[in-house]
């Protein structure tokens, strides 16, 4: 799981000039690789305030949908407020291979096709056939020093639960992130069906060695006819704790470039320039940084080199 960082930094010529946003609609996939007979979360997000949730007609023949949900609202952007509409479904894919989700109509926009890898059903973790218990993964076994490390955490629970905390412990030695918010989808293992909890973290190792990342925990309380030793209210306390994940993190080399950040990837370009200037009148310049697995807090400013004849204002990045 690698994460991508955004920073929006603009340099403004005597004073601010925002133009309006434009409209835009997109889609995307809370997880686009699952295995068979698992469930991905279909997101559709516009700011046309009169949209209505778009029809899915045209997922019928490849997926199984359920879960339909919208919300509405609005979120300011430049200092303007604008309407923010969130449609969602739940895909269960009928067969193996690369699945499209086609483009779908949403008020007077389209959706952008998007593909989604369907494996065969994974082997069942050692400790399926439990009402309860955590697996863990990391993206990577040997990552450099200070490089941002995909953790994802999931926990399986095969009974509806009253309540229940999840717990991660930081490493010693590293930073621990939690980002984006839980996932929840379903399961077959063992010929139980589960429901899945997924969170996701970002690991950064502070020196290099061995890193060891403490297994999760798990207290909650669930009902139902699985379990032999019940409360008089028909309920049990339940407990999971999870393995721990062992890391061996490599020092930067002696000829890394400073500052020292290792990336998958990184991009810098320019998202809008002014095409002609006027004496005394502001202009707006954005620079887009994407860092493909690094946190925020790693980023270096970014500064734009000085212009003959204007000054220079830059505004707080946008992450």
């Amino acid at each position: 799981m690698t994460r991508i960082a955004r920073m929006l930094f603009a340099g403004l010529l005597a004073c601010s000039a925002i133009a309006p946003a434009q409209a835009a609609t997109r889609a995307w996939l809370d997880r686009d690789r699952i295995g068979v007979g698992e469930t991905t979360t279909l997101n559709i997000e516009t700011d046309q305030a009169g949209a209505r949730m778009p029809g899915f007609a045209e997922l019928v023949p490849d997926f199984v949908l359920s879960g339909h949900s919208s919300s509405r609202g609005t979120e300011r952007v430049n200092g303007r407020s604008r309407p923010r509409v969130l449609f969602a479904v739940a895909l269960q894919p009928r067969r193996e291979g690369v699945v499209t989700v086609p483009e779908l109509r949403v008020g007077n926009e389209s959706t952008a096709p998007l593909a989604l890898t369907v494996v065969p059903a994974s082997t069942a973790p050692a400790r399926a056939g439990r009402p309860v218990f955590i697996e863990s993964e990391a993206d990577t076994r040997s990552p450099w020093v200070q490089q941002s490390v995909g953790y994802t955490l999931r926990l399986y629970y095969a009974t509806p639960l009253v309540s229940g905390q999840l717990d991660q412990p930081a490493p010693e030695g590293a930073a621990l992130q939690r980002v984006g918010s839980d996932l929840q989808y379903s399961r077959e293992l063992a010929g139980r069906r589960y429901t899945v909890v997924e969170r996701r973290f970002v690991v950064v190792p502070e020196r290099s060695g061995t890193l060891t990342i403490p297994g999760a925990r798990f207290e909650g309380t669930g009902v139902g006819g699985f379990f032999d030793d019940m409360f008089g209210d028909g309920r049990r306390a339940l407990q999971a704790n999870g393995p721990p994940q062992i890391l061996q993190v490599r020092a930067a080399p002696d000829a890394a470039p400073q500052p020292w950040l290792p990336l998958h990837g990184l991009e810098l370009r320019y998202l809008a320039t002014p095409q002609s200037l006027r004496v005394g009148e502001a202009a707006t310049i954005d620079v887009e940084l994407v860092a493909d697995g690094a946190s925020a807090s790693q980023l270096p400013d970014m500064v734009l080199p000085a212009i003959d004849g204007a000054q220079v204002f830059p505004e707080p990045p946008q992450v």
